[in-house]
This record gives structure tokens, C-alpha cells and sequence, in this order.
């Protein structure tokens, strides 16, 4: 492992003393029962916000290790959801101690306030100084010893990983960050979306998008589409947009990016006008069919709600979706100014976390304000104007010539790497001090599949030939951005935790024992990641699943005619064993029957036979969890696949 002396970059050592964060102190000392009993301390550093948490488990629990779970937004140092809706980026106190491990989380000293001025001390020196003193509290409890440490965090969470790789040095031994973004990332993994979601939707052509990629369809999902909407479809699949994430087209809107929009206007406030009117950007071309979706309401806000977050009645409002338009002040000192809507409630608006609280508090009951969406518009092609300097983050290659400039005009800010440096410190380099586990999910479309590979990449290049040593790369199939959390995202994906907590497990072998994991081989092509179809060639960590319907992937039956299903469930080898099977014949996210299993094994075939009462399409689902342990009882590191079929009654 390389020393501060090998590595510049390195800020943070074993034995350095942070001058901000080195004075802790202890508010709360007690054992506490649930879910299992531990030693809860929470306490702080003198003369900061910094708060952290500790969950010690029992001395005859305890294999001398710890799990230090790390978020952008955590508000709290104790396990808790976060401000916005990440369920498994929530740490969960019964699989650490399950583990052995004892549980870290700080407040990364209090929601990024200090970030502006010093990036680095939200980034990874809170984190850094509370994984120091849990291992000086480690043993007066336990007795004389270093604790192994292990990073982990998702999506931002991902970013602070990193930084805690790239930037500390014998701190953790090893990270895990998951669903992880490029150094260019945000906006544009959002943005990219919103202008095929508006161009396809116009002729309702997503829902033929899904039917042909879906099993037993024709395949070619451009096949109905016009000129402009394949060109729409086109750029988001060469940035790296997973199409079976599609799946959830009839809803699907700005997703994070509400909870981020209202920066940009602050980071890049001639945007707007320069989109509307100057040669290279869309709205600029008086042609295209973007001005038609362009609108204007006029109403009056009625009621303005107390406490934070401030909720904002309105008059009126129109007759079409208007969630990412602005609200604009029409009258009073503050005229002019417009604040992002990211949600809409009936007539109750609420606006971006991010926006400036001076716009927030502008607005009084009784304004007159406009509903106006030209920068929901503008920014749906926003990733155009955000190349990244190298070509190496190769999903906005597309936007270059052959000579590798920029096809247009782009802005004086990559606005990716604020984002980047907010969470991380600096821009990722590759260059790690420990072992890193990097799981990504393949039907993200938060966090696209490739940026896995493009820093996979970037270690490569960093730490050379033997990179290998310390980097390892899970990708994980039918695994979103989130743990399915609707009856839908049942039906098409599956629960990543159980990846995640496997993932935490084998790098904690990694380091202890020497034993590397199995990673996942993978291509990409035009920017989209693909695996190999068996387990013995896919390896990795993940059950692969096969499922037919009367021999095939499509069965056209009548209605009340009994359908045959086989399902072939293959765990890689060596990493566990099967240990449950469950079945959704309807394709509604409800997996009522289980099929038996007479033993745990490592391969295995189900049958089941169901006839439909009714006609229609229905995507049968077959969804399987293999268990390193081949533990069928336990809750933890389950983890799991799915495929689905498709049934034509008539």
C-alpha cells in the first residue's frame, strides 16, 4: 500500500491528526436490545458539527472488523432513512453485527456545510477521523487490536468511497463503493432522459420500445419510431441508458434530478437564454418540434406552508404535467426570479432541496407567479454541452466529430466535476490505498452501467499492470439504482442488498484471507455493458436465471389452457447455493408461489404449470436467491436474479 511520501494526493493517514477533527467526545454511552443487542455511542468532535455513531456487538460477537457506511445527504449520524428515497444505501445494523463487524456513520459534519470552502472534510476527513477513534474505542472494549475497516456507499455515497480510497491511506483497509457515477456524470445521466421521454411520448412509442425488447418480442426497438424519435432514443442508449429501464415509461420522470435541478440555473444562469436563441442549441432552430411543447401559465399562490420543507399552494394550475418547470415571481422586490418544481401534489408544488433559500422564502401567499417550463425544456439536452475534456468517458463520444471536437457549443463549466469534487474531494484519479469491491447494476438509470468500466480504467491506469491486486468489479443483472420498491419494479428487477451485503462479506475475505473475488466479465458496446449468458463464463456473484414457457420464450395459449414452465437457476461456482425459487405467473410483482426445493444446491431446475382465465399479455417472472452459506433461513446476502417470459392469451 502506498504512503502519503509515495502519493501527493494521499491527505490522510493512519497516524496523522486532522486539525479540525481531534478532539472527540461522547454525549451517548448504552446497550441498547434491537434488532440484536449492541453498545450504542454517539458523540462528536470539540468545536465542529461532526457527529458520529457506533454499534458495537457483543465481545463474543466481535471478529475484529467494521463496516463504515458513508452518504452525500445523510442529515444524521445514526442509521436512518435519508432525505430522499435510497433504501439500500441505508445501513442495516442486523447484517453488520451478523457479520461480526461493528457499524461507523457520521453526518459528514453536518450535510456538507463546510463543502464550499473545503470539499475534502465532508468528502472523507469526518469519515476518516470517526473510523480513527472507533477503533481506539474497538479496543479498550475488545482488548489491544486494529480493526479491519471497510468503506462503503452508494451512488454519492460512491463518490465519498472513493475519495476515501484515493486520498487516505491506512484508514480502511478496504472500500465498496456501488451505483457509481463518472467524474462528468451529473447532470447528464439525468438530463439525457428527459428529451426522449418528451419526443417518444408524444405517440405513446415507448410502450413500443418495451414490447420489442422485452422476451418473445421482435427485438429492434427503433422498428416504430420516426426520424426523430429513433435520434431521440439513439443518444440516450449511446450515453449509456440501460433500455430495459424503460420499463417504467408511463411515470418515469426527472427521478434525482429534482432533488439537484435547482443548481444549475445558479451554476450556468445564461444557459436558458442562449438555448432559445443562439445557432447550435435545439431550441435555437425554429424547426424544431420542441416549441410546440413550450408554455406559460399564469395563477396565484394561495397558501405558503410552514417549516421546511416550504409547500406552496397554488390558484391554478394547468392541465398537463408541469413537474421540472419553474415557478416565476411576477410581482414584488424579487420579480424576475424563478425557483425548479420538483414535485406537484394536486394543486401543492414544492420546489428543488437545492434551491436558494433567499428565492424559496421570495414567495409570499397572494403573488402572482407564471408556471413557465423553457428551462425544463432547455436542460432535456443539456448533456450536449457538457463533453468531458477526454474521450475516455466515451458515452458523450457520440457528441464529437471525427476529429474529436465538440459537434456544439459548450458551456464554460462542466458542471459533472462540482458534483464530483463536492462528494469526492477532487476528481477520481484510480489511484487506491486498499482493496476496492466496485458493484454496479445493470438496469440503472441513475448511475449508467459503463461508468463501472470507465474506472475500472482509470485504476488501471493509474496503478498499472497489477491493478488487479486491488480492484475487483461486480456487475450485478436486473439491479436498478434502488431495491424494487413498487409491485412494477418487482416484476422487472431485483433486490440489490443481498449483492451488496455478499459484496461486503467477500471483501472482508479479500483483505483477511488473500482470496480475491470472482469478478464479472463483461464487454461494452456503444456504451452499453453486456454479459455473457451462463454462469461458468459470466462468474461473479449473481444466480443467473432461465426461464421457458411451453419450450420457448413466448407461448400463445387459450384462455384457461394450462402453460409448462421450466426454470434453470445456476449459481457460479463455488459461491453458493440456491435456496429459493419464487414465482409471479401474472408479471404483477407479487411472487406468491415458491417453487420446492429438495436441497440446496448449486444448480437446479423448476417446473410449474398455471393457466390464465382471461386474455392478454402477461410477462411471467422466475426469481431465484443463491446463499454462500446455503443458509435458506437467514435474511442476509441473499443474493438474486430474475427472467420472465412472455404469454399471448387469446
Amino acid at each position: 500500500m502506498p504512503s502519503s511520501a509515495d502519493d501527493a494526493n494521499v491527505a490522510v493517514t493512519e497516524a496523522s491528526v486532522d486539525p479540525l477533527f481531534n478532539a472527540p467526545f461522547i454525549e451517548v454511552d448504552e446497550w441498547r436490545s434491537e434488532p440484536a443487542p449492541h453498545r450504542y455511542v454517539h458523540g462528536g468532535f470539540k468545536g465542529t458539527e461532526a457527529r458520529f455513531s457506533f454499534y458495537f456487538p457483543p465481545p463474543e460477537r466481535y471478529q475484529g472488523r467494521f463496516h463504515h457506511n458513508t452518504y452525500p445527504l445523510a442529515a444524521t449520524s445514526d442509521i436512518a432513512p435519508f432525505p430522499i428515497a435510497f433504501a439500500v444505501a441505508t445501513g442495516d445494523l442486523g447484517f453488520t453485527l451478523d457479520s461480526g463487524a461493528y457499524y461507523v456513520q457520521t453526518n459528514n459534519g453536518s450535510a456538507f456545510s463546510r463543502a464550499a470552502a473545503d470539499p475534502s472534510v465532508a468528502a472523507y476527513r469526518v469519515n476518516a477521523a470517526a473510523a480513527k477513534y472507533s477503533r481506539v474505542l474497538a479496543a479498550e472494549m475488545y482488548g489491544e487490536h486494529r480493526a479491519f475497516g471497510y468503506l462503503y456507499g452508494g451512488s454519492g455515497g460512491a463518490y465519498q468511497t472513493v475519495g476515501g480510497a484515493e486520498h487516505t491511506s491506512g484508514v480502511w483497509d478496504g472500500f465498496m463503493p456501488f451505483v457509481m457515477g463518472s467524474n462528468h456524470a451529473t447532470p447528464s445521466n439525468f438530463t439525457v432522459r428527459l428529451h426522449p421521454l418528451r419526443v417518444l411520448r408524444r405517440r405513446n412509442k415507448l410502450a413500443a420500445v418495451m414490447d420489442a425488447i422485452s422476451p418473445g418480442g421482435g427485438g429492434d426497438m427503433y422498428a416504430e419510431l420516426d426520424e426523430e424519435e429513433r435520434a431521440a432514443l439513439r443518444e440516450v442508449t449511446l450515453m449509456g441508458f440501460p433500455p430495459r429501464g424503460w420499463y417504467a415509461h408511463e411515470t418515469q420522470g426527472s427521478g434525482y434530478f429534482a432533488d439537484i435541478q435547482g443548481v444549475i440555473p445558479q451554476l450556468d444562469p445564461t444557459y436558458l437564454d442562449d438555448f432559445w436563441s443562439k445557432p447550435g442549441y435545439l431550441g435555437s432552430d425554429p424547426a424544431a418540434a420542441i416549441h410546440a411543447d413550450r408554455f406559460q401559465f399564469d395563477t396565484t399562490v394561495v397558501r405558503v406552508s410552514d417549516g421546511a420543507p416550504k409547500q406552496f399552494e397554488l390558484a391554478e394550475v394547468p392541465e398537463r404535467p408541469f413537474a421540472d418547470a419553474h415557478l416565476v415571481l411576477l410581482t414584488g422586490a424579487s420579480a424576475g426570479r424563478s425557483a425548479a418544481i420538483a414535485s406537484v401534489t394536486g394543486r401543492t408544488i414544492q420546489f428543488a432541496n437545492t434551491t436558494d433559500p433567499a428565492i424559496v422564502e421570495a414567495f409570499r401567499a397572494g403573488d402572482a407567479v407564471r408556471i413557465d417550463n423553457a428551462w425544463a425544456l432547455a436542460i432535456q439536452t443539456y448533456q450536449r454541452h457538457q463533453v468531458p475534456p477526454s474521450p475516455d468517458e466515451y458515452g458523450w463520444n457520440q457528441f464529437r466529430d471525427e476529429r474529436g471536437a465538440p459537434l456544439y457549443p459548450q458551456r464554460q463549466m462542466l458542471i459533472g466535476e462540482i458534483f464530483t469534487r463536492s462528494s469526492l474531494g477532487t476528481l477520481m484519479s484510480g489511484r487506491v490505498h486498499g482493496k476496492v469491491l466496485l458493484v454496479q447494476s445493470l438496469m440503472d438509470i441513475d448511475a449508467f452501467p459503463w461508468f463501472a468500466d470507465w474506472y475500472r480504467s482509470q485504476v488501471a491506469a493509474a496503478m498499472g499492470p497489477q491493478f488487479a491486486d486491488d480492484f475487483a468489479l461486480w456487475f450485478i443483472d436486473h439491479a436498478q439504482h434502488d431495491n424494487p420498491l413498487t409491485p412494477l419494479a418487482r416484476a422487472h428487477a431485483v433486490r440489490l442488498s443481498g449483492a451488496l451485503q455478499q459484496g461486503l462479506r467477500d471483501l472482508a475475505i479479500w483483505v483477511e484471507t488473500g482470496v480475491r473475488p470472482s469478478e464479472t466479465r463483461y464487454r461494452v458496446v456503444d456504451s452499453q455493458v453486456e454479459i455473457p449468458a451462463t454462469a461458468a463464463e459470466r462468474g461473479g456473484v449473481q444466480p443467473v436465471v432461465e426461464l421457458s414457457a411451453n419450450g420457448g420464450l413466448r407461448a400463445e395459449v387459450a384462455a384457461g389452457e394450462p402453460v409448462s414452465f421450466s426454470g434453470r437457476i445456476e449459481a457460479p461456482g463455488g459461491r453458493g447455493t440456491i435456496v429459493a425459487a419464487d414465482w409471479d405467473f401474472e408479471g404483477a410483482g407479487e411472487f406468491a408461489t415458491s417453487a420446492s426445493l429438495a436441497a440446496t444446491e448449486t444448480s437446479v431446475t423448476v417446473t410449474a404449470t398455471h393457466a390464465y382465465s382471461k386474455p392478454g399479455v402477461y410477462f411471467p417472472v422466475l426469481r431465484a436467491a443463491a446463499q454462500r452459506d446455503g443458509d435458506a433461513q437467514t435474511p442476509y446476502a441473499r443474493v438474486e436474479n430474475l427472467a420472465r417470459a412472455r404469454i399471448v392469451v387469446r
